[in-house]
């Protein structure tokens, strides 16, 4: 089970990277935070990815690459424009949604199954973050199980971070066809390498104040850059040996540390309350893996 120790330690490493992102660079605009986000992290693993040789990429991998890429920008995008805007507590819980996606996704894709166990697992995770929205997203002390659609209607973070629920679900399973064509110690800093220059040419290249931008707060991009890198290559590292579903789920674990940093460092409330929907999602992990 030396993914699940991979998967969490992934997940801890991006909500680290969110919450970091929301503290010190809200005011950011959602194209210099993808910068940050891609760039800052690329240019930390490149020295990795010189440092090993390389294998040989076919075609098939190229293929997979050209569909990921564009979708993984886009994702990033809009993530930022989803944790900008609205409070941590709206948007994170609708990543869990993700590994339901993947269960198609993966199947449609990868030729990907799961048990009744995992699937099991996965909807556990799933009610777990859709509990924990529903404390956040409604009005009032009354327990209103439409509280996290009413969210969706009315917080356009959490509509934001549905749909990019329904990218990853993409993403996920053709990053993991372009790594069964090379291996993680490759593939995870090449691919983000990839990434931080596609995000420099789609938002710096003609922008100059986003250069601008990138003088500010260096330490909050230098700090972001590595989390950003350690979250990429222990996902790679674990992906590689399980099903996309499973590992996504288990990654969506991020959202108890998101909303722990977010109670610590911007006041959302409402921790207590969760410690059900905690406890559901760490049942959720427990299907999977046994």
């Amino acid at each position: 089970m030396h993914w699940i120790n991979l998967t969490l330690l992934s997940a801890f490493f991006l909500a680290t990277a969110d919450t970091l992102s929301k503290r010190y660079l809200s005011h950011y605009r959602p194209g210099e935070l993808v910068l940050v986000r891609f760039g800052v992290a690329g240019v930390l693993l490149l020295p990795l990815l010189l440092w090993q040789p390389w294998p040989a990429l076919s075609p098939v991998f190229w293929g997979w690459m050209v569909a990921a890429l564009p979708l993984e920008l886009l994702a990033m995008w809009l993530y930022m424009q989803a944790i900008r805007t609205s409070p941590l507590s709206l948007t994170l819980p609708y990543l869990a949604f993700t590994p339901v996606f993947n269960t198609l996704t993966g199947y449609i894709v990868l030729g990907e199954t799961v048990t009744w166990a995992g699937f099991s697992g996965i909807l556990l995770i799933v009610l777990g973050a859709w509990l924990l929205n529903m404390e956040a997203a409604q009005n009032g002390t009354r327990l209103n199980i439409l509280a996290p659609f009413r969210a969706i209607t009315q917080e356009r973070g959490s509509r934001l971070m549905l749909i990019v629920a329904a990218i990853y679900s993409l993403t996920s399973v053709t990053s993991k066809g372009a790594l069964l064509h090379a291996n993680p110690a490759f593939f995870g800093p090449f691919y983000f390498v990839v990434l931080g220059v596609a995000s420099v040419v789609l938002f710096a290249s003609r922008d100059i104040s986003s250069w601008r931008a990138m003088s500010h707060h260096p330490l909050a991009h230098l700090a972001i850059g590595v989390f950003m890198a350690g979250m990429v290559v222990t996902h790679f590292y674990a992906i590689e040996h399980i099903e996309v579903a499973y590992m996504i789920a288990v990654k969506r674990t991020s959202l108890l540390f998101g909303l722990l940093y977010g109670a610590w460092l911007f006041n959302e409330t409402g921790i207590g309350k969760n410690l059900i929907a905690g406890i559901l999602m760490v049942l959720g992990v427990y299907l999977i893996v046994v």
